[in-house]
């Protein structure tokens, strides 16, 4: 299914204002094609920007990016590189943080953003670890490797 983003945006533009804000900023992320996604943000003090990216969809690629090593080797660098946050282990909070990003076709992760917070720590490390990742394997269309939007799932556990 594709969308007009000259009405999108400015739906998503309104219905943002409409909402009320909390300190954060906001951000909302729409397919507008299996290959591409509107990415509207809005800060605190009212700036707000939208951008189209290339990015397929996971439904659509034919081979998924994955990590080098597999699965079990994801879960080991995410469980070796996470670093509880003090203030947060020591308040007992706990839970998972999706995350999202783009699998470029060379590898590299960019676009990386919490999508459902948990605590404002927990999703910093949680965009912290996804920063420190290698290059992933690119996913791919009739063979080419092509951007991919993935989202990721961070668990912080006590």
């Amino acid at each position: 299914m594709k969308f007009n983003l000259k009405r999108i945006i400015p739906l998503i533009i309104f219905i943002i204002s409409i909402v009320p804000l909390q300190a954060q900023m906001l951000r909302m992320v729409v397919h507008t094609t299996e290959q591409s996604l509107a990415i509207t943000e809005m800060r605190p003090d009212m700036v707000i920007s939208s951008e189209v990216v290339e990015a397929w969809s996971c439904e659509w690629v034919d081979e998924q990016p994955t990590f080098p090593g597999g699965t079990n080797a994801l879960v080991h660098f995410i469980n070796s590189s996470r670093k509880y946050p003090t203030k947060a282990f020591n308040n007992g909070i706990h839970g998972r943080v999706l995350c999202s990003v783009i699998v470029q076709p060379a590898g590299e992760l960019t676009h990386l953003d919490g999508l459902k917070s948990v605590e404002p720590s927990l999703d910093r490390e949680a965009v912290r670890v996804l920063n420190s990742m290698p290059k992933w394997n690119a996913g791919r269309v009739d063979g080419i490797p092509v951007p991919v939007y993935y989202i990721m799932p961070i668990t912080f556990r006590l």
